[in-house]
C-alpha cells in the first residue's frame, strides 16, 4: 500500500459498464493525484475493451482477484446494486479504500454492515453522491452555511421524468438487483442533496406510496441501458414521500422514471423553504428568494465555478484519504439514506407511517 500522504493513489474498477467508464475517465484526468491500474468485469471481454480505452494496465479476472493485488490502494465499484455491499465489504477487508456508487445498498440492513466494517477497519469510503460537488450545489450550501435563510422548515425535492424508465427487462427493473425503480435510482440523489443542503438531520417518521402504472405494460421506456423485453419489471415507476425531522422541519420527496406530467420539467429539484428566506434549485438554476419591504425579491445564484463534480467528488476522496478525515458523502449518510428509502417502501407496502428508531 501507499504510505506517502502525497503518493499518488492507485485505483481498481469493479464494474466496466457505463458507471463505470465514466469513473475510468475521470480518474484519468487526476494523473496528478491517481493512477488507474486495473479493472474487471463480470464479462470480461467488456473489461478488456475498457482497458484498451482507458489505457489500463491490467484486467483481472474477477473481482477476488482484483481486491488481492497489492499494487492497488482503492476501488471504485460500479455494479448493481445487490453487489454492492458484498464488494464494498471484502474491498474494505481487503485493506482498500472505496468509491461505492449510490445507492450504498440494496436496503439498509446492508449498509448498516458496510457502515460497521468501515468503522471497524478504518478505511476511507464514499458514497458516489457527485450531484453534491457542482458548482452550484455548493454555492447553494455556502449561502446556507451562511445562515441566510435561517431556519429551514420546509423542502420539497424531487425528478419527475416523463419517459425514462431505464434498460426495461435489465438489472434496472429488477427488484432483486436493483432494490426498486426511480426512488432508490434517481430519488437518492434528490434525497442526499436535500439532506446535504439541510445539514444533515435525522429522519424521525416517514410516509409514502410508490406506483407501477407504466414499467408494466412496457410503457415510458428511456434511452439509458439496453433493454430485455424477455425480462422483468417488478418496481415502482413513480414514488412519492413525505419525511419529518428531527429539527422538526419537512421534506416532500417525488420522483419517476415516467409520467404523465406534462407542466413539470424533467430536470431535479429542491425547493428550501427558510424562516429568514428560501432558494430554489432546478437542474442547472438558482435562486434566492427573500422579502425586502414586504416585497418578494429573487436574485439568482452564480455557480462558484464549472470544475466537474466527479472530478472534484474524486479529489475530495483522495484528500481524505491523504489527511485521514470523512468524506463527506460518509458512510453514515449513505446508511441514513437507505433507511429512509427503505422506509417508503414498508410505508407504502404496510399503508401507515414509519417511525424510524436510531438507538
Amino acid at each position: 500500500m501507499t504510505n506517502s500522504s502525497t503518493a499518488r493513489i492507485r485505483f481498481g474498477v469493479i464494474g466496466a459498464g457505463a458507471i463505470g467508464a465514466i469513473h475510468m475517465e475521470t480518474l484519468n484526468k487526476l494523473a496528478d493525484v491517481a493512477e488507474l491500474k486495473a479493472v474487471t468485469d463480470t464479462y470480461l471481454p467488456l473489461a478488456e475493451q475498457r482497458a484498451a480505452e482507458y489505457d489500463i494496465p491490467v484486467t483481472h479476472s474477477s473481482p477476488e482477484a482484483l481486491l488481492a493485488d497489492p499494487k492497488l490502494d482503492a476501488v471504485v465499484i460500479a455494479v448493481p446494486n445487490q453487489f454492492h455491499a458484498p464488494l464494498a465489504i471484502a474491498a474494505l477487508e481487503a485493506g482498500k479504500h472505496v468509491i461505492l456508487e449510490k445507492p450504498m445498498a440494496i436496503d439498509s440492513a446492508k449498509a448498516k454492515e458496510i457502515v460497521d466494517v468501515q468503522e471497524r477497519t478504518g478505511k476511507t469510503l464514499i458514497i458516489a453522491q457527485q450531484m453534491r460537488f457542482s458548482g452550484l450545489a455548493r454555492a447553494v450550501k455556502a449561502i446556507i452555511d451562511e445562515g441566510k435563510l435561517g431556519r429551514i422548515y420546509n423542502v420539497k425535492s424531487g425528478w419527475i421524468r416523463k419517459k425514462g424508465i431505464p434498460g426495461w427487462g435489465s438489472w434496472f427493473t429488477r427488484k432483486e438487483l436493483a432494490g426498486g425503480g426511480p426512488l432508490i435510482d434517481i430519488g437518492v440523489h434528490m434525497l442526499d442533496l436535500a439532506l446535504h443542503f439541510m445539514s444533515g438531520p435525522r429522519p424521525v417518521t416517514v410516509f409514502g406510496t410508490t406506483y407501477a402504472e407504466f414499467g408494466p405494460h412496457k410503457r415510458g421506456t428511456g434511452n439509458w441501458g439496453t433493454p430485455n423485453w424477455e425480462g422483468t419489471y417488478d418496481v415502482e415507476d413513480l414514488a412519492t414521500a413525505l419525511i419529518k425531522l428531527d429539527n422538526g422541519a419537512t421534506l416532500a420527496l417525488d420522483v419517476s422514471w415516467a409520467a404523465h406530467a406534462a407542466e413539470m420539467s424533467d430536470e431535479p429539484y429542491i425547493h428550501l423553504m427558510g424562516s429568514e428566506a428560501g432558494i430554489s434549485y432546478v437542474g442547472n438554476t438558482a435562486k434566492f428568494i427573500t422579502h425586502v419591504d414586504n416585497e418578494v425579491v429573487t436574485t439568482e445564484i452564480k455557480p462558484l465555478d464549472d470544475a466537474n463534480e466527479r472530478e472534484l467528488l474524486a479529489r475530495h476522496f483522495i484528500q481524505s484519504i491523504q489527511d485521514g478525515t470523512t468524506p463527506i458523502s460518509s458512510a453514515i449518510s449513505g446508511y441514513t439514506n437507505n433507511r429512509i428509502l427503505d422506509a417508503i417502501y414498508e410505508s407504502s407496502e404496510t399503508g401507515n407511517q414509519v417511525k424510524l428508531n436510531w438507538n
